[in-house]
């Protein structure tokens, strides 16, 4: 039987013991506060940019326990293809481009300066000094007065009197040309001028009120019209075997009581090098691309977002986006700059993207591409997993790291499908490109007007986002498919879409 100092000294061990469990939570939850306050700070105050040093991800693995230097140069050794970014020389001076018509302008010497100083007869000329600059003529308005012929025979007193016909417009009987009207477009969706804005302007060049409701009616009369395009730019993509999607935010007036305004969607699902499609939705639920794609059965590659899950026919493959992994692990290091797990964890990433880049540059296939992965790609793919699993044991659960690790695993079997096709992209960056004008857009013109021009707004989107990715030049498609649009059949109109009219334009 213990003794009662035994009873006692077992009492206060027990009692050491839970307070030792006690200060180990409390300083677990005190590192999670820390790392949150960190987070918050570098959202707030941080750098936006997801690009890393070579040096400062090198110095990272370095400063990691048990690293040593010669760890860290065999890391950077261990690949054929670099991990290091050529810097490209400076092209110099650019030369303007050739296109752009030459108005020569000679300046000529001073009348002092062309006798000679020494024996007084005039100089002759020998040559030029040439130089280019770029220059500019400003906005002309006018008024375009159009004066239709009108005929009638002097024999025939009951003759009916013949008219030449007006060419189809826009906006039919408009205080607007069409030139007029597609600036206002293009200075809304490409240079995110708002109305309210262009207003302004143009009351200041041409001393004409024309007021922001009256642009704004040009604008959707525009958005009317290329709807019938976009759907047969749908009707497009949807036959191609492999797309990119995405979705961001953009406010809806409700003009109702409330007096706020709704959170709707803008989708967009496009083919890298191709054409891209918005389609406008009041809502982020998984209908949205269930009834864009229907049955379609390709690839399909998106972020993590769960409402792409179930959609399209049953044989669709669903890939996913290395970028939005990388960016996890960035993200780690910019909360902890001393964390060398996350920048090694940045670098076998970062060698996945530098293969791929070196296929783009040699041009490859996807059958070489596919092969060149193979060669290179797949060690560093199992090693991610692996540092993976092992980093979702060892970090705090909250922590940027282990939220990191998480998210890399919860998706894995996504990731790694990019590997199985030659076509596809690692990363999901060329349908988050296209949604960049979107995002600047929406922090000048703020909101769409209504519920109803949602889905105007997005054919707009459509065409003028896929001019700006295929180099069609915005302001000719647009002026030469708009007049006469809503007269056009849909078979009439599948030819108009930026693609096929491009390549009609270059034979």
């Amino acid at each position: 039987m213990a003794s009662p100092a035994q009873i006692h000294i077992a009492k206060l061990e027990r009692a050491l013991q839970a307070k030792s469990v006690e200060l180990t939570l409390a300083n677990l939850r005190i590192q999670q506060l820390e790392i949150l306050l960190r987070e918050q700070r570098v959202q707030f105050l941080g750098p936006r940019s997801e690009t890393l040093s070579d040096l400062q991800q090198l110095l990272l693995i370095e400063q990691e326990p048990g690293a040593s230097l010669e760890e860290v140069q065999a890391e950077a050794r261990r690949d054929p293809v670099k991990t290091v970014r050529e810097r490209k020389p400076h092209p110099g001076r650019h030369r303007l481009p050739e296109h752009l018509p030459r108005v020569e302008e000679t300046i000529v010497c001073a009348p002092e300066d062309c006798c000679c100083a020494q024996c007084g007869v005039e100089m002759a000329v020998i040559g030029y000094d040439e130089s280019e600059v770029l220059d500019r003529e400003p906005v002309k308005y006018f008024v375009r007065v159009r004066r239709r012929e009108k005929r009638a025979c002097r024999r025939c007193e009951d003759a009916a009197v013949v008219a030449a016909e007006l060419p189809e417009r826009i906006v039919e009987k408009g205080l607007a040309s069409d030139a007029v009207v597609i600036d206002t477009v293009i200075a809304k969706y490409c240079d995110h001028l708002p109305l309210y804005r262009q207003e302004t302007m143009l009351e200041r060049e041409t001393g004409i009120e024309i007021s922001r409701a009256t642009l704004d009616g040009w604008v959707m009369r525009v958005g009317e019209l290329l709807q019938s395009v976009s759907e047969a730019m749908r009707k497009d993509l949807l036959k191609a075997p492999y797309l990119q999607a995405d979705e961001t935010t953009v406010m809806v007036q409700t003009h109702d009581k409330r007096g706020s305004d709704h959170q709707a969607y803008l989708w967009q699902y496009g083919a890298p090098g191709g054409e891209t499609v918005f389609n406008f939705r009041m809502g982020r639920e998984r209908d949205g691309p269930v009834k864009f794609l229907g049955e379609w059965e390709g690839i399909l590659q998106t972020d993590g977002y769960q409402a792409y899950e179930g959609v399209g026919g049953p044989k669709l493959k669903h890939v996913g986006c290395w970028a939005h992994a990388r960016r996890k692990f960035v993200d780690a290091v910019k909360v902890n700059p001393d964390d060398g797990e996350a920048a090694q964890m940045v670098i076998r990433m970062d060698a996945l993207f530098l293969v791929d880049r070196e296929a783009r540059d040699k041009a490859m296939s996807a059958a070489e591409r596919a092969a060149l992965r193979r060669a290179y790609s797949d060690e560093w793919v199992r090693e991610i997993r692996m540092v993976c699993e092992r980093l979702v044991v060892e970090a705090l659960p909250r922590s940027a790291l282990g939220k990191a690790a998480a998210y890399t695993l919860n998706m894995w079997a996504k990731l790694a499908r990019c590997f199985e096709y030659g076509e596809v992209e690692l990363s999901n960056n060329v349908a988050e490109n296209s949604m960049r004008p979107v995002a600047l857009g929406r922090k000048n013109w703020l909101h769409v007007g209504s519920q109803k021009s949602g889905p105007k707004v997005a054919a707009i989107l459509s065409v003028v986002e896929s001019c700006r990715r295929l180099d069609v030049p915005v302001r000719e498609y647009l002026a030469a498919v708009l007049p006469g649009l809503d007269k056009k059949s849909v078979r009439q109109v599948e030819p108009l879409t930026p693609t096929r009219w491009w390549a009609a334009m270059r034979g």
